[in-house]
């Protein structure tokens, strides 16, 4: 999934993690209403319009929300493009192209509710043995959101960082990369992590490599070796919250396919039906207000 930055369901039960296709409650929540959402397939023009004076812009938070039990930190996984476009007889562009507007709104809607950080599963390093001229589509439309869209990161207070092996990546890719992450460094309104190229069973070997090294040039001693340490060395030491506090996954399926696997230990799940292009402010606001009635016990009895 790649990304631009135009930036433009409820539980019967706590215990339960998965949305379904037709999922709003009243009674559990009297004040959720199912927001207007704007169709996610428009022309390549409609896609890439936005309206940059709302882009600095402050919203309260909706009032099935409560400021004091939003997540720090939310991580993502795109799934459903192709699956969305296919369902349509439409080619798996228009599917991408479709998700770039979810996407768009998902980061605008961080922004505006006061989410510190935001990881999205952009590409895995599974992904290159698909076929050559959809990987090809995918390094296009990084090429262009990092060419078109870093003033509008800048100006909308977005610091990005990238997790994952980016020395794959094409060189000229690599390039617009390492000009967007120096370019937003110093930004603090809303953290964005974009794994490209990621694998969560890497990030843990790289980080026990890295510490072995340590080890082996004398810096540390084998018993100092702890799971801070190791925290430490993961891809995700770059934000203030390594750890997300919610993980969203679109399209109905039930797994973590490699993401984050550390950092997701304690993390609270939710499971959307709807595909990554229809997942927009509702469904967002139904994963919040999940999130918002579990009791987080972190190993500990329940209170």
């Amino acid at each position: 999934m790649a990304f631009s930055f135009q930036l433009q369901q409820i539980f019967p039960s706590p215990t339960r993690f998965c949305s379904q296709p037709k999922s709003t409650n009243p009674q559990i929540f009297p004040n959720f209403k199912k927001r207007a959402s704007i169709h996610p397939l428009a022309s390549a023009q409609n896609i890439v319009a936005v309206d940059k004076s709302s882009i600095n812009e402050e919203v309260s938070l909706p009032p099935e929300l409560r400021r004091e039990l939003m997540p720090k930190h939310i991580a993502v996984i795109m799934d459903g493009n192709r699956r969305w476009a296919k369902r349509r007889g439409l080619p798996a562009a228009l599917g991408y192209e479709a998700g770039l507007r979810a996407f768009r709104n998902l980061v605008e809607l961080c922004l505006n509710w006061g989410i510190s950080a935001l990881t999205v599963f952009a590409f895995s390093s599974e992904n290159w043995f698909r076929h050559k001229a959809e990987v090809d589509l995918l390094m296009d439309l990084f090429k262009r959101g990092l060419t078109n869209e870093l003033e509008d990161l800048v100006r909308a207070g977005i610091r990005l960082s990238i997790i994952g092996d980016s020395s794959k990546l094409p060189k000229s890719l690599q390039d617009l990369i390492d000009k967007a992450v120096k370019t937003t460094k110093e930004n603090s309104r809303l953290h964005l992590l974009v794994a490209v190229n990621y694998s969560g069973q890497y990030d843990v070997v790289q980080a026990c490599q890295t510490i072995a090294k340590k080890v082996k040039d004398g810096n540390i001693e084998p018993e100092d070796i702890n799971s801070f340490l190791v925290e430490q060395e993961l891809q995700t030491k770059c934000t203030e919250y390594p750890s997300p506090d919610l993980l969203i996954r679109t399209s109905g399926e039930l797994r973590l396919s490699n993401f984050l696997l550390w950092q997701l230990a304690y993390t609270e799940l939710f499971f959307s039906y709807s595909q990554w292009p229809d997942f927009g402010e509702a469904e967002f606001l139904e994963a919040l207000c999940s999130f918002q009635q579990r009791q987080r016990r972190y190993g500990r009895q329940s209170s």
